[in-house]
């Protein structure tokens, strides 16, 4: 079998959902859809949170923070998928292929901390919240910092771990963009210290993310049930309900990719199936948080009335002059 050393390669063929040409017209259109309805619902989270101060709050400052990651998860992996679809061009460079890894890794397992996080602040909220503002004050800054940085630090070392290998002359990968575990089916190079790291790296942010998730939730039911009134019960119960949903659809969907990749050995389909959490879940966050959550309704809809209201100020600019000349 004829090797080249990860030096002599400079790109790979990206193999993209199907080979249909008839079909990639329809994928393009929906693909777009779905990433400007991703930047626009995150972005107007963004937006409604930092101009809303009753939000200025460790609870949505987090939810902020997953918007905004959201967005740069889904622009890490779709657009490069657009343009490759428009221009007919499946191709993508080595750099650029190594640079998406490693921005795909940082966003994932950013994404994971911050679950978890938004998990331990809805605790200490419903559980401690005499000490709510204490705790979360002087915690919010560290756990932030303390994920992102270790979410950099997991991007970096599977990134330096492609670097370490050598590649068989097939660089076709069977996905719309460069996924990790695509990589080393790829390799010619031996591989079991790879598997080790990313088994290891799976466990942390998957299995002590989750396991972190599911005791917070189950001291959190165990207060709620506590709690004397109904409207309370209801309200906490809306709050964490929102947020359950996130977190099965980030973990369910991932999970259900990679059962489906042990059942299956079809690429094509693996690479259909990890749309559901690589693409899915950054458009519904939004919603799902706004749909469920009354103060966030609130902040949204006087935000769209405010961009309303200048946007029709903008388009009148006959009567602001009218109105200085009064």
């Amino acid at each position: 079998m004829e090797v080249r050393n990860q030096t002599a390669v400079s790109e790979f063929v990206l193999l993209g959902l199907t080979d249909d040409p008839e079909l990639q017209p329809l994928i393009f259109s929906l693909f777009l859809s779905i990433y400007l309805v991703t930047i626009l619902s995150n972005l107007l989270i963004i937006l409604a949170v930092s101009s809303d101060s009753h939000l200025h709050t460790p609870m949505y400052n987090f939810l902020s923070n997953l918007s905004l990651n959201d967005i740069c998860l889904s622009t890490t992996t779709v657009p490069k998928m657009l343009v490759n679809i428009q221009t007919e061009d499946q191709n993508i460079t080595y750099t650029g292929c190594l640079t998406q890894i490693c921005l795909v890794l940082v966003f994932g397992a950013f994404e994971s901390c911050l679950l978890a996080a938004m998990a331990y602040d809805r605790y200490v909220a419903i559980c401690h919240p005499l000490r709510y503002a204490v705790i979360m004050s002087t915690r919010m800054c560290v756990l932030l910092t303390l994920s992102f940085f270790i979410s950099i630090v997991d991007g970096v070392l599977h990134s330096l771990m492609i670097l370490s290998l050598s590649f068989c002359a097939k660089l076709q990968i069977p996905h719309f963009f460069c996924e990790f575990a695509q990589i080393i089916r790829l390799t010619c190079s031996d591989t079991l210290v790879d598997n080790i790291v990313i088994y290891v790296a799976a466990c942390i942010f998957g299995g002590v993310a989750v396991f972190g998730i599911m005791l917070s939730n189950i001291h959190i039911v165990s207060s709620i049930l506590r709690m004397p009134s109904s409207e309370g019960k209801y309200r906490a119960f809306s709050t964490c309900g929102s947020h359950l949903l996130v977190v099965t659809l980030f973990y369910g969907t991932g999970s259900g990719v990679y059962i489906s990749s042990l059942i299956t050995d079809s690429s094509k389909k693996a690479a259909v199936a990890s749309v559901m959490y690589s693409v899915v879940p950054q458009m519904m966050n939004p919603f799902i948080y706004s749909l469920r959550n009354g103060d966030m309704k609130k902040a949204l809809w006087k935000l769209i009335n405010r961009i309303a209201s200048l946007l029709q100020y903008d388009s009148s600019p006959n009567l602001w002059v009218l109105g200085r000349s009064k």
